[in-house]
């Protein structure tokens, strides 16, 4: 093989490895663009469920407030037992 034929079997090389380069970087600029287009998905996501979560430290103060509303609901039946006694078969 001459010196020509090298440089031309060394330039086929070059191209080929330059080929496989190129369709390298084809698939990881699809797997950029797939990776931040959900990252950006995520993030708007996590922005709806920090929104929907925002108030949950609230709840902490309704057991109390439930507490009360059922003592107050067994005193208003008491109330109610007590106006509704003798009605209960028609008889007044």
């Amino acid at each position: 093989m001459t010196g020509h034929g090298y440089w031309w079997l060394a330039l086929g090389i070059g191209l080929v490895a330059a080929l496989i380069v190129a369709a390298l970087l084809a698939v990881l600029l699809r797997a950029v663009v797939s990776i931040d287009r959900s990252v950006r998905n995520l993030l708007e996501i996590a922005g709806r469920v920090g929104a929907n979560t925002a108030y949950i430290p609230q709840l902490q103060a309704t057991a109390p407030v439930l507490a009360q509303i059922v003592d107050e609901a067994v005193i208003q039946d008491g109330y109610m037992n007590a106006l509704t006694d003798g009605y209960e078969n028609g008889s007044v």
